[in-house]
């Protein structure tokens, strides 16, 4: 079930596969919806990341992660080293955040942080700043 606040679509995005993108606009510092899945052990989270190439998986602590792989909306949010979107970790939910005003048909981005492609997985932001991998 995915836990939404503001309309979004998934659809093919010019960063990499598919990304998510804004049905309206959406105003600066506001909650746009939540990521769901199954949270699993932190060691099956790393143990599936690297069967899999698109990997959606958030660690929550040093315990648990969010296997969102089953996911239908919130796991197509695309890395970017500019992004308009955060994540913030609250217990064991995943929510998205805007950074800033989001246009409509924008698509919504975040910085990933550190990733389970330990710096191997070259970055397709475009952004200006690009680090070049994640």
């Amino acid at each position: 079930m995915n836990k939404t606040t503001f309309a979004v679509k998934v659809k093919a995005s010019k960063i990499d596969g598919k990304g998510l993108f804004a049905e309206a606009g959406i105003p600066a510092r506001k909650k746009i919806g939540e990521l769901t899945g199954q949270v699993i052990t932190v060691s099956k989270a790393r143990r599936l990341a690297k069967k899999i190439k698109r990997i959606a998986i958030v660690e929550l602590d040093y315990e648990f992660a969010l296997d969102a792989s089953n996911d239908t909306t919130f796991k197509y949010i695309n890395h970017s080293c500019n992004p308009n979107t955060y994540m913030r970790v609250i217990r064991h939910q995943v929510e998205f955040y805007s950074l800033r005003k989001i246009e409509l048909r924008e698509e919504l981005t975040c910085n990933y942080g550190e990733t389970h492609h330990d710096g191997a997985l070259k970055c397709s932001c475009g952004a200006e700043g690009c680090k070049q991998y994640l």
